[in-house]
């Protein structure tokens, strides 16, 4: 550090000199003209405040020569007694009796560096400004020739200093209406850039309806056309079919003709099916049919219906063996035509060799793959054989000619599904297609109803009633409401599962026939209690299968219409009835007492009421309640000296309180009253969720799947 120049502060016109040095050195140093009004009005505002609360003090300017970048450090120090709210000072909160009170946190905002220490021995102010880059570097040597220049200078007068500070103003204004109108220039061009790109995000939303209706029209089309097209077709080769057994009956061959008629009709007809299959799943109309089964058994299938393809004895059909895998829960259906049509396109373009199927299990996916020694596929053309309609131009394509449909539906397929499809192949050495697909289907949002989103009454069991007939959902809702009873409304077998990824309930009330699915293989996985604690199942059909119903586990059998009365009976004697959790409410308010009970209603709970605390503490003492509510503002005696004495009987230290207040409550008060009570709840936020959970989880007999953090101390029990 090398100092610069050094300045008694013992006059008011040292103030004003100091100000002329820190411009001056500035100006030494190669800041611009606007930098140097920065340093010096910084440096000015924190030496009057020396000057003004102190009386005096001393200045140093220094350059520190072996920072980088190099800085210019002003430091201003008085003997003071200190500044005693200095960080309301700093925070701008400050507001000064004598001044402005921003010239200390004005001087910080105007430097790259401050710092500031302050004692009852006095007050030390460093002021810190990077030097420019475009400034020269300083070396000690030139560092005692900017002393010498600054040393030789004088002080300018006071008239001269205020006409040097007009005329910094007067730049300083010049440049903010230059700013101002540049600032103005720039609005407009933002505003038309925003027109413009307003105009644009129209023109594309146009050009995307209009896109959206033609994908809308050509799906259609091929819907409508393709059904149009199956009549004829099926005709066709249903006469074909009749000619050649008419010839084959008079012991003559078909005519090569018919043949050759009926084999351009299949091609159509595969080409229709193709196409309507494809323009489903494009519309979203294409339902997942939902069931259960084995690979092994999938393979066996396959096996049997591509035995006859095998036409070239050259090439060798080959299924791995997949024993071990899990089973799956997807659209069967759907897996086999995607398998089917990547066999097919193997076997079509392999004229040697084998064509190799096989599962693996990559996590919670399996993973198909069907791996050829055909002709392959060029990395140009990898991705276009899953454009509708593309054929590649080899040798092999003249003999087996296909739609061009097959690897699209395939790949849109196995996407409805929530897989993927995918392709390694190099030319002469042949392919190998992946198709990897979850091994339980999980529908997309809004695909299959609606998301589940449950919030839990805390004074009722949860009941999961799985019927797709709305009529019959009416029925259950208001065959159990006003009862102990809350339903969630379930119409398929995926929204039950997804229910019971959410929530545990008491118990399952479930339909067997539910749409195109059925609740046998529900009910199986309910018993073994597969993805949730084992609950009461209690099956409610029109089917006469009891036997089967209470052999495969259900724990009641009903019979439809239901009957309210039996229904409710036989929840009863499968759940049980708890015995109502006692309340004793302390409260002076009637009215808060009031808010309490119904937000505690019967029969899950029995609520006893006390107004006072002399009263609450004789009842305490012979009903033993389970739980407690306290009130904090009582007449006579406090609540906080009501759980002290609670604390103190062994007889009552046992009973859990929860305190109910409206009292506002800091730190330190909760962390007393945590001491003794297991929770505080504030008046403000009392509901049947909240203090139905608190009450539950402080008796012991919390109901839901997750019981709220209202242990003592714990930082979740609200005031």
């Amino acid at each position: 550090m090398r100092q610069l120049f050094s300045l008694t502060l013992a006059y008011e016109e040292d103030v004003v000199t100091a100000r002329q040095r820190a411009a001056h050195i500035a100006s030494l140093l190669g800041f611009d003209a606007s930098e140097q009004t920065r340093i010096a009005t910084a440096v000015s505002e924190i030496v009057r405040n020396a000057f003004r609360y102190t009386g005096g003090g001393t200045v140093d300017f220094s350059i520190n020569v072996e920072s980088s970048p190099q800085r210019f450090v002003t430091e201003v120090r008085d003997r003071g007694k200190g500044i005693p709210h200095l960080d309301d000072v700093l925070s701008g909160r400050y507001k000064s009796s004598t001044g402005m009170g921003i010239g200390i946190s004005g001087a910080r905002r105007l430097l790259d560096r401050f710092d500031i220490r302050t004692s009852s021995a006095g007050t030390s102010v460093t002021l810190e400004k990077f030097l420019p880059a475009r400034a020269q570097t300083v070396t000690l040597d030139s560092a005692r020739r900017l002393a010498e220049q600054v040393a030789e200078r004088a002080p300018r007068g006071l008239a001269e200093e205020i006409q040097q500070q007009n005329q910094e103003l007067l730049r300083a204004l010049d440049e903010v209406q230059r700013k101002q109108q540049e600032l103005v220039h720039l609005n407009r061009e933002l505003e038309d850039t925003n027109r413009g790109v307003m105009a644009l995000y129209a023109e594309l939303d146009d050009k995307a309806d209009h896109l959206r209706r033609a994908d809308e029209l050509k799906s259609r089309f091929l819907s409508n056309m393709t059904h149009e097209f199956r009549t004829p077709v099926n005709s066709i080769i249903g006469l074909c079919n009749l000619l050649i057994e008419d010839r084959q009956r008079a012991g003559r061959d078909a005519d090569q003709e018919v043949l050759y008629i009926r084999k351009a009709a299949e091609q159509l007809s595969e080409l229709v099916n193709d196409l309507l299959d494809l323009a489903k799943v494009e519309a979203g109309k294409t339902v997942v049919h939902v069931s259960q089964f084995d690979v092994e058994s999938l393979f066996g299938a396959l096996r049997g219906m591509l035995r006859p393809l095998l036409i070239n004895q050259s090439v060798t059909l080959v299924f791995d063996d997949v024993e071990g895998l899990p089973l799956m829960r997807t659209d069967e259906a759907k897996v086999s035509q995607i398998l089917r049509n990547l066999i097919s396109n193997a076997l079509k373009f392999t004229e040697r060799g084998e064509v190799r199927v096989s599962a693996t299990l990559d996590s919670d996916r399996i993973t198909f793959r069907v791996a050829d020694t055909g002709i392959g596929i060029d990395q140009a053309d990898q991705q276009r054989i899953f454009e509708e309609f593309t054929q590649l131009e080899h040798r092999l394509q003249r003999n087996v000619r296909g739609t061009g449909l097959g690897l699209p539906l395939s790949k849109r397929l196995a996407e409805l599904l929530g897989g993927s499809l995918s392709v390694k192949s190099e030319p002469g050495s042949g392919s190998t297609f992946c198709v990897s697909l979850p091994i339980h289907y999980r529908a997309p949002s809004g695909a299959a109803g609606p998301t589940f989103e449950w919030v839990p009454d805390a004074t009722k069991l949860p009941v999961l009633v799985v019927d797709d007939a709305d009529d019959a959902q009416y029925v259950f809702q208001r065959v159990l409401e006003d009862t102990r009873f809350q339903i969630y409304p379930a119409r398929s077998v995926h929204e039950a599962e997804s229910a019971l990824d959410a929530m545990a309930p008491a118990a399952v009330i479930l339909d067997l026939v539910l749409g195109d699915e059925d609740g046998w293989g529900l009910l199986e996985r309910l018993k073994r209690g597969e993805g949730c604690k084992p609950a009461v199942v209690v099956v409610v059909s029109a089917l006469p299968e009891r036997a089967r119903a209470v052999a495969l586990g259900a724990d009641a059998f009903l019979s439809k219409p239901i009957d309210r009365r039996l229904i409710l009976t036989t929840l009863d004697r499968l759940i049980g009835r708890p015995e109502a959790i006692r309340v004793m409410v302390v409260d002076d308010q009637e009215m808060a007492r009031f808010v309490i009970r119904q937000c505690l209603p019967g029969p899950v709970f029995e609520v006893v009421e006390c107004e006072s605390a002399e009263k609450a503490l004789e009842c305490i003492a012979d009903e033993r309640p389970d739980v407690v509510l306290l009130d904090l503002v009582l007449p006579g005696m406090h609540g906080g000296d009501v759980l002290r004495v609670l604390s103190a009987d062994a007889a009552t230290r046992h009973i859990p309180v929860i305190v109910v207040t409206a009292t506002a409550l800091d730190a330190a008060d909760r962390r007393r009253l945590l001491e003794h009570a297991v929770a505080i709840i504030s008046k403000a936020d009392l509901s049947r969720e909240t203090l139905g959970e608190a009450v539950r989880a402080a008796a012991g007999r919390l109901q839901s799947a997750e019981a709220p953090n209202v242990a003592a101390g714990s930082p979740e029990a609200r005031e």
